[in-house]
């Protein structure tokens, strides 16, 4: 079987090839640019939508991985949340995201406020489908610092760090990540479907 990722985001696939032992291919190298409607309520949901989108279009051949992260502010009602990746609005680049957080911290009065990453992974195959989560507890600084990562990275320092996702090496970053959790619960459901065929 195939490995394909659902996601046009080069970061999350540049994240997935480090981590991930096997091929992964971008859906858009087998089927172009393609709008999926992310509309569920949770992470789960829309990493689901992404994954049996794509697994439709392709067939039974392949085994179709899709993730759908984000970051949660207690202090903002858990915002931006499953909104991260369009939260300063519909074509919005990560840096128009990362500056509207930042100044949503500032309007609190605050230089920092508790925040956490969500990744939910969802795998599809003609074999069934699987969800699991990851998380990263942190918090949001008031300032972007770093230059590594993507998104809200230069902003989040981890739990048990005093430099942000942005200052820290991908080795470090991929260790904690909420995404790397998510993965190495991902891995052993992608193996023994993969040893299936």
């Amino acid at each position: 079987m195939k490995m394909v990722l659902a996601t046009g985001n080069r970061g999350k696939l540049r994240e997935f090839r480090q981590m991930c032992q096997h091929e992964v291919v971008p859906f858009s190298d087998l089927l172009g640019e393609l709008e999926i409607v992310e509309d569920g309520d949770t992470f789960a949901q829309n990493a689901l939508i992404k994954a049996r989108t794509i697994y439709e279009k392709l067939g039974e051949d392949y085994l179709v991985i899709a993730d759908d992260s984000g970051i949660s502010l207690p202090v903002l009602d858990g915002a931006p949340g499953i909104y991260s990746a369009r939260y300063a609005g519909e074509g919005a680049t990560d840096k128009d995201n990362l500056y509207k957080l930042i100044d949503a911290v500032k309007a609190k009065r605050l230089e920092q406020t508790p925040a956490y990453y969500t990744a939910a992974i969802a795998i599809v195959s003609k074999y069934g489908e699987y969800v699991v989560h990851g998380w990263m507890h942190g918090k949001v600084i008031g300032e972007v610092r770093g230059e590594k990562g993507f998104g809200y990275d230069p902003a989040f320092i981890p739990e048990g760090y005093d430099k942000t996702l942005g200052e820290l090496d991908d080795d470090v970053k991929s260790a904690i990540s909420h995404r790397g959790k998510a993965l190495a619960l991902a891995k052993p459901i992608i193996e023994m479907l993969q040893k299936k065929v």
